[in-house]
């Protein structure tokens, strides 16, 4: 991409890959150093893309500084059914556009058809304003527990790469008839492809899609959302306007929305040809074929302790510990139970919900935020804590990582552990 000139702007925008092994494979291409006194003769634009990022609450943990990708400490996303904006977790691929609103268009394009439908956000805001409360999960949600494994290329997350809150704006199915898709016109295409404002060095932008019965279907809630909890989406959650697509997972929730096109094939970008999809656990990079797999939509099962966190101590009172946590499913699948353990899963305790959303399956788009209370026998100072859910079609989570390790770390749902000493 640098094509001659320098690479320092690019680097900078793909900081993530600024990592010793990645240094090694390159030393070996190093053809020497450029001498001070020839800088002079150097043009380039050697801005940080990065400089104008939003400000960010000091509580999110950063995976990666730039790209920013950060998630709260686990203990804080039980105390709200609501994940607040400021410490929701952030995912960026890229530096966060800065859009102003009053030059903002988002356009809608049909396959086939001339007239492309384009809308400012005053246009978007005429539509009838819809709410939809609904979770929304990173693939790699949890990798770093698959990482232990065997190590896994992206970015090492934790148990908080997911939020839940309420999001406002205009209904998808609702844009895509004014901008002339009939009913009857449906079955001519298959998917609905998203493309961003934010884009790499070459002016590509992050692209994805879904499938076109998601989007029209009235039961798939699909917003275009302005609001995010009652306020003004951030710029790090899409300001001015995002997919939101619930039940599936983030990658397809596009943020800093540009584009619409309802389309016959799949968005071609790298997110969605290249990333974002499931292999064997035998599969490597030597014989990994992408397109031998789908792309991921709806995720599946999981859960995860949040309190009291890994390696923490805990006071046993009255000869028990409380553990809190959240679980989910994709696909709009309900949380029907969860299961703890403290004994390496011979006995299994059912945990309460403390909230769990009253929309039934397919369209239970929520959480469950969950407790349990936990014996402890007497003379024990040390234990592990098991969780495992289980949705409304009785799925269930595997037992193990090394099950489902794949070599791009995403679907990580294996039963959740941490351990714990006690006073």
């Amino acid at each position: 991409m640098a094509a001659g000139n320098a690479v320092d702007p690019f680097w900078m925008l793909y900081s993530i890959h600024l990592n010793p092994h990645v240094l090694n494979i390159l030393e070996k291409y190093r053809i020497g150093n450029l001498d001070p006194k020839d800088n002079n003769d150097v043009v380039s634009d050697m801005s940080d893309p990065f400089a104008n990022e939003p400000t960010r609450h000091p509580l999110l943990k950063p995976a990666s500084e730039k790209p920013f990708n950060a998630e709260a400490p686990e203990y804080i996303l039980v105390e709200n059914f609501l994940t607040p904006n400021d410490i929701f977790y952030v995912r960026n691929h890229l530096p966060v556009p800065d859009i102003q609103v009053d030059t903002y268009a988002l356009e809608v394009e049909i396959e086939g058809k001339s007239k492309i439908l384009t809308l400012s956000l005053d246009d978007l805001k005429k539509f009838p304003k819809h709410s939809v409360t609904s979770t929304v999960m990173c693939a790699g949600n949890r990798r770093s527990e698959m990482h232990k494994v065997k190590p896994v290329k992206g970015l090492n997350w934790g148990a908080a790469a997911l939020g839940n809150a309420t999001w406002t704006g205009a209904s998808l199915r609702e844009v895509l008839e004014a901008a002339g898709l009939s009913e009857n016109e449906i079955d001519k295409y298959q998917h609905i492809q998203f493309e961003a404002y934010d884009t790499d060095t070459t002016g590509s932008p992050y692209g994805a899609s879904i499938p076109i019965w998601k989007g029209v279907d009235r039961r798939g809630d699909v917003i275009l959302a302005y609001e995010m909890n009652g306020e003004t989406l951030p710029r790090d959650h899409g300001f001015p306007v995002r997919a939101v697509v619930p039940g599936v997972v983030g990658a397809r929730n596009v943020k800093w929305l540009a584009k619409i096109i309802v389309a016959s094939e799949e968005s071609q970008s790298h997110w969605q040809q290249k990333d974002y999809k499931g292999f064997s656990p035998s599969t490597d990079w030597d014989t990994v074929d992408y397109s031998k797999s789908p792309s991921i939509q709806e995720l599946p099962v999981t859960s995860a302790i949040c309190q009291p966190m890994n390696n923490a101590t805990v006071d046993v009172k009255d000869g028990k510990i409380t553990a809190k946590g959240y679980a989910w499913s994709g696909g709009g699948q309900e949380i029907v139970r969860v299961d703890v353990s403290c004994d390496g899963g011979k006995t299994w305790h059912v945990a309460k919900f403390d909230f769990h959303d009253a929309n039934k399956s397919p369209q239970h788009w929520s959480w469950t935020l969950w407790s349990c209370d936990l014996p402890v026998p007497k003379g024990t100072n040390k234990m592990e804590i098991i969780v495992k859910a289980v949705d409304s079609s009785y799925n269930t989570q595997p037992e193990l990582f090394e099950n489902i390790w794949n070599l791009r770390g995403v679907l990580n749902n294996a039963y959740h552990r941490i351990k714990v000493n006690l006073k």
